[in-house]
């Protein structure tokens, strides 16, 4: 048996590189999207997507204390040049200004390259981020982030509540923590966005709901399960990536197996005589229809179905509560109580009997699910387990269970703050890096 404690996952480090597949349909010149490659002075540039970059110095709101910087070194991993190869070195303070619609929710997306520039060194890289004061980032430091993560880049991107004065602040503060720190930051986005949240039951707080709907949220995860990663380029209209789900399979990291009653399931894909299109309910904001048409399940054979679970782990912050979207389209089946199952987050039930097809009314009609969980602060506790089992109470034709897609978003907490700790590195990246141990502990 795997104990919880003993499990530590890769956060997903949502490579969300944009495509010129973004679409704003608000109107007025304080609706646009911004897009900003940090420390270029070339506008106009393009990344390996085709996608234009604009220059960030008509955004700051002073340039003191300030400077530009190329990159020493292109990482192979990095998706492009554009726009990681320059940043912008802050030494104090510095606050980026946008023109934004009061009315929208925005999309606000960063990316780091921790690595040197002009000879300074992003070790030193550590600070925090707010928003007309939401904490984003607390402490942050990418240089460990990317460590911990053996990842060449670190992306960061929010849901914030409509700024009613039109006006976002994103301002950029060194640590106090330590001498010599400085905020650095590669790439900066603000995107308006349809509203997408609505508040959310409380799982395991009876009539207890959260007001999603009001809050600011960091994007955790976002997982196409069953199917391929689904870059930027091909998301719905706000340059999202969608990765593959099976590293957060409980077995599939951690080598369980049938006799720990969890494994695999099967992947499936939408036969071509489907159709699957967006609904009133689900418009393509939500999710691009590739998420839809490929899926995860179980299986065919109900003995090995009833005595097992479709289980997926993923690493968050504690003290923070979380909304997990489930995302389903049944293309195998057109009636209802053909497949039924159950819902769990973190041992406890979210949704008894879920039937797509009961949801939707037919085959190949999206619909999607959201859940609300909090994580306390206790031994384990920065687990969050997602489960599926079949469910034996209506007597479905099928032991079977199915997901589609899966997202899962921090809520801000009451004290305006979704800033979390930096991971820790292992043991033995800590042994070879002596120096990002002392800043590690520095930085707690």
């Amino acid at each position: 048996m795997i104990h919880k404690s003993h499990i530590l996952l890769p956060l997903v480090l949502l490579s969300l590189f944009s495509s010129n597949t973004i679409r704003v349909r608000s109107q007025g010149s304080d609706s646009k999207s911004h897009i900003i490659s940090c420390g270029s002075s070339a506008e106009g540039e393009t990344d390996s997507d085709g996608r234009k970059w604009t220059t960030d110095s008509t955004y700051l709101a002073s340039s003191d204390n300030t400077k530009t910087a190329e990159a020493g070194y292109y990482d192979p991993a990095l998706p492009s040049k554009v726009p990681f190869m320059t940043v912008r070195i802050m030494s104090s303070a510095t606050s980026y200004k946008f023109s934004v619609p009061s009315s929208k929710r925005l999309l606000v997306r960063f990316q780091f390259y921790p690595t040197t520039y002009n000879s300074v060194d992003s070790l030193n890289g550590v600070f925090d981020v707010s928003a007309n004061g939401l904490t984003l980032l607390k402490n942050f430091s990418p240089f460990i982030t990317a460590l911990a993560l053996t990842q060449a880049y670190i992306i960061r991107e929010y849901s914030i509540v409509p700024v009613q004065s039109g006006t976002l602040n994103i301002t950029f503060t060194p640590s106090t923590k330590r001498e010599k720190t400085f905020a650095f930051v590669n790439s900066l986005e603000v995107i308006p966005m349809e509203e997408i949240f609505k508040p959310t039951d409380l799982i395991g707080f009876r009539g207890q709901t959260v007001d999603v709907q009001n809050a600011s949220l960091q994007t955790m995860y976002r997982l196409s399960v069953g199917g391929d990663y689904i870059p930027a380029i091909k998301d719905s209209g706000l340059a999202r990536t969608w990765w593959d789900d099976s590293p957060y399979l409980l077995n599939a990291a951690y080598g369980a197996s049938y006799l720990n009653k969890t494994f695999l399931g099967v992947s499936i894909e939408a036969p071509a005589n489907v159709t699957i299109k967006h609904t009133k309910d689900v418009p393509e904001y939500i999710a691009p229809l590739n998420v839809y048409k490929t899926a995860r399940s179980m299986g065919p054979n109900p003995q090995v179905n009833v005595k097992s679970n479709l289980t997926w782990v993923f690493q968050v912050d504690v003290n923070f509560t979380y909304v997990v979207r489930l995302h389903f389209c049944d293309f195998q089946n057109t009636l209802a109580n053909q497949r039924t199952f159950d819902i769990y987050l973190n041992n406890r039930t979210a949704q008894e009997m879920a039937d797509v097809v009961l949801w939707t009314g037919g085959i190949g009609i999206p619909v999607y699910k959201d859940y609300a969980t909090h994580m306390n602060d206790k031994d384990g506790d920065d687990l969050l387990w997602v489960g599926l089992h079949p469910s034996r109470a209506t007597h479905p034709q099928y032991y079977d269970a199915i997901l589609n897609g899966l997202e899962i978003f921090k809520v801000n907490d009451t004290g305006g703050n979704l800033g979390g700790p930096n991971p820790v590195p292992s043991k033995m990246l800590l042994k070879a890096d002596a120096a990002a141990k002392i800043l590690l502990a520095d930085a707690a």
